[in-house]
């Protein structure tokens, strides 16, 4: 039985990333694309990557179900659109190729446990997650997205996960990364549209404003930076540090060199489940992750995916978020 198209490009990936570079020909290609889909998580973890995921659920609670939206309670389904790439363990497709399986994913679906929902996945591109909020297309995004001051003019939220970024670069390049100065004169990849980015266009100024030399920032959507990262056209890549630091583990040739808050330096991130301001879900789904930190199936949600390190010990509503950059 052959396997998925997906799953088989990442199986070769797994195998050695970083070794594929030096590859000719559309196959080696294909893999470097490929973001590495190994079973273990950076802490050791084994991961289930079978479309049979057994998710934690936990019981309806009526009180905290009655605070959705007429609307929502009466369709049934609570939509939720995902950014769905290949950037396992938060949100990615399992070995059937269809099935979305993650970290968010599974958040997701305890929050729907608890409101009597069924919880409809919509992947979409990371644009078309807000694009579908403000359309009303879709109730909620649950997909790493971080709490930030400029979103929240538009968006509430509430919090389920802390914001760590990570910087991963090939090991053995000596790249430590605590601050801007540490990129000076690099070159750096990110995905646009993300805090990640605004972080590093923020640094990139200081280090101009520090008599260094700017940031080179290079950007790619998905999962292309990877073959960047291993022929050299960049230094770093900053990103989520869960899917950064998973990478890492499967092929064995990178590593995460720095970690860094992604709400700024004088803001803890926080990543929240996301709703179009006002329309009132937001008080539903705190006390629905509420409900879930307190009867403990949060944290196994998380320890299941490697990320313990990232739970908060409470859900808050549009806490104090990245900063609006000067410009």
């Amino acid at each position: 039985m052959s396997l998925p198209r997906r799953a088989l490009v990442a199986a070769v990936a797994a195998v050695s990333l970083l070794g594929l570079a030096a590859c000719g020909g559309p196959a080696g290609a294909e893999a470097e694309l490929a973001p590495a889909k190994g079973s273990t998580a950076p802490d050791g973890t084994t991961v289930n990557l079978t479309a049979d995921q057994k998710r934690v659920t936990t019981p309806k609670v009526d009180a905290i179900a009655a605070l959705v939206p007429e609307e929502i309670r009466r369709r049934g389904t609570l939509t939720v659109a995902d950014n769905l790439g290949t950037t396992p363990p938060l949100e990615f497709y399992a070995d059937d190729d269809k099935t979305v399986i993650g970290v968010e994913p599974d958040i997701a679906s305890l929050i729907g446990n608890v409101l009597g929902l069924k919880v409809e996945f919509n992947p979409v591109s990371w644009e078309n997650i807000f694009v579908g909020l403000d359309a009303g297309k879709y109730d909620a995004g649950l997909s790493n997205i971080t709490v930030t001051e400029a979103r929240k003019e538009k968006y509430d939220f509430a919090t389920y996960r802390l914001d760590i970024l990570g910087f991963e670069a090939k090991k053995g390049s000596g790249l430590k990364v605590t601050g801007a100065k540490d990129l000076a004169g690099r070159t750096v990849g990110v995905s646009s549209g993300t805090n990640q980015e605004k972080l590093l266009i923020a640094w990139s100024e200081e280090d101009v404003r520090n008599s260094l030399k700017p940031i080179d920032i290079k950007y790619f959507q998905g999962v292309e930076f990877y073959l960047a990262l291993s022929s050299g056209r960049i230094d770093a890549y900053v990103g989520p540090n869960p899917s950064l630091s998973f990478h890492a583990k499967q092929s064995g040739e990178t590593e995460v060199v720095g970690t860094y808050s992604g709400g700024g330096a004088d803001v803890l991130g926080k990543i929240a489940a996301t709703t179009r301001k006002d329309n009132g879900l937001v008080k539903a789904l705190n006390a629905a992750i509420e409900e879930t930190i307190r009867n403990g199936t949060y944290a196994q949600v998380l320890k299941r995916w490697g990320l313990a390190n990232e739970a908060v010990q409470s859900s808050e509503i549009n806490p104090p978020g990245l900063p609006k950059t000067a410009s």
